[in-house]
């Protein structure tokens, strides 16, 4: 009886410890607020050089989607070049840094921007 009774509750702990692993999942790849990304670029000057639909000095954020669709390694160059500046991928107009935006808000904007920028 110890025998099964132990290898049931391993086999509990088993379902649990996946189900949750899965809603984690889940909820790490729910859609990005739009209205929330949208607060964040407007309250860092971010549509000064960018807009959602078309270029302005920088890229449009939907060009941007478009550009790293199937980039796995999307979201940490996107963070470091937004967090550091640069130039040279979309045209040699530098992009300035942007040290004071938040890493939460930051991954924010940028999986809105992934997600195809939609409000």
């Amino acid at each position: 009886m110890k025998k099964t009774l132990s290898g049931m509750m391993c086999a509990v702990f088993a379902l649990a410890t996946s189900l949750t692993t899965s809603l984690t999942s889940v909820v790490a790849h729910a859609a990005p607020d739009g209205a929330a990304a949208l607060a964040i670029v407007q309250k860092n000057n971010c549509l000064g050089c960018h807009a959602v639909k078309t270029q302005v000095v920088g890229p449009a954020y939907q060009a941007v989607a478009k550009k790293y669709k199937n980039d796995p390694s999307a979201p940490d160059k996107l963070f470091t070049k937004v967090r550091n500046g640069g130039a040279g991928v979309w045209s040699e107009i530098p992009m300035p840094p942007n040290p004071n935006i938040s890493d939460a808000d930051l991954h924010t904007v940028i999986d809105w921007i992934l997600a195809g920028a939609k409000s």
